[in-house]
């Protein structure tokens, strides 16, 4: 009797716990905290069928405890034959439709909802290209990072996608080496990023509800992808339009690699310009670099995707990346001592990007004037 009683406290407290867990999440990082349009569509579909799972339990609850309570043998007696049912054409149809019903009402929105996010034709304009009037991000996806390419400012970066708010923002994804899955879980569902292909979809984010997650948002890959998939992370920095401008004007300005200004980051500059050179650029162009693209990395919020972003994780980092992301493809390609770590260390801290060192007018330019040269064809 006690254990009976025992085991129902403790399914009672999992029960609690679980409905109490079940609201736990941080704005950065939630799908049950939306932050943008499309992730707001999908989490109103979540609450639809939990709405209807729940109606159809009840419903099957209060008919099971009808029927348990009204049919027990001490009120019906021991000779009392239930009413054959078997055959009944209206208890068939009504059973039948009623499941057909609610099939239908949870199939409407989410048909609509699924070819609504799929359409991505204003991000080409009628030649098939990249619509300048866009926001369009490239999307590569390698073991164990990820590189983000503007094409219409012909900017790329890696591990920190910056986007601008209370617009869309078009991502074509595709995988440089084996599949993985592009997700964003405050701003909308997961995307495969496929090798043999690339998918498109789009993401919006609230600029209030970037001002409440700090503007950080994370990202994550959401396919197996080899033994470092659990760390294979990003993070969004979702800014209003102007400063979204800013800093991509700031990064095209960006013409030659940042010179070191320390004696230590200069020897790291030789060095790394020697050994890091061929697999890392140092300025944002030129996309399917072998490595990250680090033109920003000392504004870089963490090291290698989850690590604390400072010079001591950054040089352990190069020393051993094997020991934080197993199966990555930097180890075992340099050889380098723990002086020349150091030095390198020093150097890669100090690639910063200048703030306001970007015309804003002169971001789309290209652009511009090819538009003006096929109006003059």
């Amino acid at each position: 009797m006690n254990l009976s009683f025992l085991k129902g406290k403790a399914l009672l407290l999992v029960s609690a716990l679980t409905l109490f867990l079940a609201g736990c999440g941080t704005n950065e990082l939630s799908t049950l905290r939306p932050a943008g349009e499309v992730g707001r569509e999908q989490f109103n579909l979540m609450i639809l069928s939990i709405i209807i799972m729940l109606l159809v339990i009840a419903v099957v609850v209060v008919l099971f405890t009808i029927a348990v309570t009204k049919s027990r043998r001490s009120k019906k007696g021991e000779d009392f034959e239930p009413k054959e049912v078997a055959g009944n054409h209206t208890l068939e149809v009504i059973w039948t439709s009623i499941p057909i019903l609610l099939l239908i009402v949870l199939a409407i929105p989410t048909v609509y909802f699924v070819f609504k996010q799929a359409d991505t034709e204003a991000m080409t304009d009628a030649d098939g290209n990249v619509n300048a009037e866009e926001t369009v991000i490239n999307v590569r996806a390698y073991q164990y990072w990820w590189e983000f390419e503007y094409p219409n400012e012909e900017v790329v970066t890696a591990q920190e996608l910056v986007v601008p708010t209370d617009q869309k923002v078009y991502f074509n994804l595709q995988g440089a080496d084996v599949k993985h899955s592009f997700w964003v879980p405050a701003a909308g569902g997961k995307m495969d990023t496929n090798i043999d292909g690339i998918n498109s979809f789009y993401l919006v984010f609230d600029d209030d509800k970037s001002q409440d997650a700090d503007r950080l948002f994370y990202g994550k890959c959401a396919e197996l992808c080899g033994p470092s998939h659990a760390l294979m992370d990003f993070k969004v920095k979702a800014l209003p339009e102007e400063e979204y401008d800013q800093w991509l004007a700031d990064m095209k300005a960006v013409e030659e690699p940042v010179q070191a200004s320390s004696e230590d980051a200069q020897r790291g500059e030789e060095i790394f310009n020697n050994s890091c050179m061929g697999c890392h650029a140092a300025t944002p162009t030129s996309p399917g670099a072998m490595g990250p693209n680090l033109t920003n990395f000392g504004d870089r919020e963490l090291i290698a995707g989850y690590l604390e972003h400072d010079q001591e994780n950054l040089e352990a980092w190069i020393k051993d990346p094997e020991s934080f992301k197993p199966d990555n493809k930097m180890a075992g390609t340099y050889e380098l001592t723990d002086e020349e770590i150091e030095a390198v260390a020093s150097y890669l801290m100090e690639l910063k990007v200048e703030e306001d060192s970007g015309d804003v007018s002169q971001l789309r330019e290209p652009a511009a004037d090819e538009e003006s040269e096929e109006g003059g064809n």
